[in-house]
């Protein structure tokens, strides 16, 4: 059930190519050509003949009333204008829609630097109280879910961005990241006057480094000449990276310095720092997780964000939520990529023209082809 899923823009006609400007646009012609300001663009992907996405929205009504459900946050929680609140947007969905209690509902919130012993109390407690399903928002509850999994076999759990191999009560939510950074890659190339980029990641882990892959891949398609400046917040094991905005802003100003002029963040919370950092310093900005040029904890660095790349956290706990109710959790799919929705890209504000929204859907379908495979590492 795609409830939630992005809708693909079917495309029939050849368009021309989308200008590398910023928000007052411009356009260029042909293929592989030079902007007066902005990247050689390569030469745009054959126009998209119709919807690329296999997800197909349902009018099944599924009861969930008798649902109990718990949601144990990464930290930031609810309010991160990221990664959580996409969570927190599903759950809210899952409420409106399945009819479920609002006093059936429970939502925790991990601490930064906690030790593992938090999260096992925190789903434990959850278990302990009733709640199934249980979902765990972030890789971080891979080791307590294998440790509480058994202890309540007939919970259902999740656990989004991670597995827990022989838990068989815990279902895995994953994504396919670099597949929606390619395509903010391609925007983020478009609209550079500078053909000069960066990625802001919160923390250096194989996560957040599948967006720096796939960011970087998508803005070389677009452009091979670009230039890309990347920066983590913080190490691996360090996770005050993804709620720390001032780190983010310095980052940030750092690589506008250094001649940014579109900015992608993967860094949660931190991210408030790089929008602040690319409206002071007249630059661009591309969100992350969820449509945050709609999120009102950023509303003063909106006009700055050009698109987010959408990690619908909100479609997968939705989904699992659903299919619990309906004792259906084969109807999930293996990974959340571009061919159900589970990435993508936002429209909102109106800073991507018709013709780079035709070169997007065209890089999308060859994706989905198999036409160009995006690594999940660099």
């Amino acid at each position: 059930m795609r409830g939630l899923a992005v809708t693909a823009i079917a495309l029939t006609s050849v368009l021309s190519m989308a200008a590398c400007a910023k928000d007052t646009g411009g356009s260029n012609t042909g293929s592989g050509s030079d902007n007066a300001e902005g990247c050689k663009l390569a030469a745009k992907p054959p126009a998209a003949a119709a919807a690329t996405s296999s997800a197909a929205a349902s009018d099944e009504k599924i009861d969930g009333s008798a649902l109990k459900v718990g949601l144990a946050y990464d930290i930031g929680g609810r309010g991160d204008a990221s990664f959580n609140d996409s969570a927190a947007a599903g759950l809210d969905k899952a409420k409106a829609d399945f009819g479920i209690k609002p006093e059936n509902l429970k939502e925790l919130t991990a601490a930064p630097n906690e030790p593992e012993d938090a999260k096992l109390t925190r789903l434990r407690q959850l278990a302990s109280e009733g709640y199934n399903p249980i979902i765990g928002v972030g890789f971080a509850y891979a080791e307590s879910l294998g440790v509480v999994g058994p202890e309540f076999p007939n919970v259902k759990f999740a656990i989004v961005d991670g597995a827990v191999e022989g838990a068989t009560n815990v279902t895995p939510l994953l994504f396919a990241e670099e597949q929606g950074s390619f395509l903010a890659g391609v925007i983020a190339a478009y609209r550079s006057k500078a053909c000069h980029v960066g990625f802001v990641g919160g923390v250096e882990i194989p996560l957040i480094k599948k967006f720096d892959a796939g960011f970087e891949q998508g803005a070389q398609a677009a452009a091979p000449d670009i230039k890309i400046e990347r920066k983590y917040l913080t190490p691996a094991g360090d996770f005050t990276g993804f709620q720390d905005p001032a780190k983010g802003q310095e980052a940030a100003t750092g690589q506008i310095e250094s001649g940014a002029d579109v900015l992608y963040h993967a860094a949660g919370a931190s991210g408030k720092g790089v929008f602040s950092a690319a409206k002071t310093g007249n630059a661009l900005a591309i969100g992350v997780d969820a449509d945050q040029y709609n999120q009102t904890t950023v509303a003063e660095s909106k006009d700055v964000i050009i698109s987010s790349m959408l990690k619908r956290v909100d479609v997968a706990v939705y989904d699992f939520v659903g299919a619990v109710a309906k004792n259906d959790l084969a109807s999930l799919p293996k990974i959340f990529d571009l061919s159900v929705d589970g990435v993508g890209y936002s429209t909102s504000g109106g800073k991507l023209d018709a013709d780079l929204q035709a070169v997007l859907e065209g890089y999308k379908a060859q994706i989905i082809k198999g036409e160009i495979k995006v690594k999940d590492s660099l």
